[in-house]
C-alpha cells in the first residue's frame, strides 16, 4: 500500500459541500474504558465500553450565501443535529476512498478569530448525536 498525501479531502455539513473551505479534518473515534478487574485478578482486566466519535475540522472562514457561516452558524444558533460526511479524497465512495458518517451536534463554534494579516479561519468540533458509519460502496 502507497503512501498519499492528505490534499483533497471531502466535507460535507448538512447537504453542504464545504471541502474547498477545509483546511484540515481529523476524525476521532474512540471507546470507554471499562474495568472488569475482579478479585483473584493479577492483572486489570479491560472491556471496550461505548463508542464515542467527532470531527474536528478547520475552516477558512467565508460569509457568503452557502459557504462556512451561513452553514454553521444556524447549526450553532439552534442546536440542530445534522449530517457530517468526509472522505479522505473528494472522489466517489469506493474500498479505498471509505466514506464516515453521521448525526452530530456543533456545541462551540467561534466565527471570527486571528491576527492581522493573517487568513480568519474557525476551528469546529462536530460531536457524535448518533452512530458512526463507513461505507465503501
Amino acid at each position: 500500500m502507497a503512501s498519499e498525501v492528505f490534499d483533497n479531502a471531502f466535507v460535507s455539513i448538512n447537504g453542504v459541500d464545504l471541502s474547498d473551505r477545509a483546511k484540515s479534518v481529523t476524525l476521532n473515534m474512540s471507546r470507554d474504558d471499562i474495568d472488569d478487574t475482579n478479585m483473584g485478578n493479577a492483572t486489570r482486566v479491560h472491556k471496550a465500553g461505548l463508542k464515542d466519535w467527532s470531527i474536528d475540522v478547520e475552516f477558512a472562514q467565508d460569509f457568503a450565501a452557502s459557504e462556512v457561516d451561513a452553514t454553521l452558524w444556524p447549526i450553532f444558533d439552534n442546536g440542530t443535529t445534522v449530517t457530517v460526511i468526509i472522505r479522505p479524497k473528494n472522489e466517489a465512495v469506493a474500498s479505498t476512498n471509505p466514506s464516515y458518517y453521521g448525526s452530530a451536534v456543533l456545541l462551540s463554534y467561534p466565527p471570527i478569530g486571528g491576527s492581522v494579516g493573517e487568513l480568519m479561519m474557525t476551528s469546529v468540533s462536530f460531536t457524535a448525536a448518533g452512530d458512526l458509519t463507513r461505507a465503501t460502496s
